[in-house]
């Protein structure tokens, strides 16, 4: 395996992680789905996904995460401005 495999596995891995930990964290009541911590390790969680599926090749994964993406940043982006 090389470098570039291992940090493209790493970077799905860590998706998955994040994606999962802030849902679990949402789910017990430790996270509110308007948070930035929620939305950004969804964000992130998703570009690792991106990562990893398009290097794989499955489109479909790629294309749900893009949107997954899309749509925390619309978030971040209600939640910031609701601050300012």
């Amino acid at each position: 395996m090389t470098i570039t495999e291992l940090l493209i596995e790493a970077a799905g891995w860590t998706g998955a992680a994040l994606i999962l930990g802030a849902y679990i964290l949402l789910s017990l009541g430790r996270l509110q789905g308007n948070s930035p911590a929620y939305q950004w390790a969804n964000v992130i969680g998703a570009a690792g996904f991106i990562l990893n599926s398009g290097y794989h090749g499955a489109i479909p994964s790629v294309a749900i995460n893009i949107l997954w993406v899309a749509i925390g940043v619309f978030a971040l982006w209600r939640i910031y401005k609701a601050a300012a």
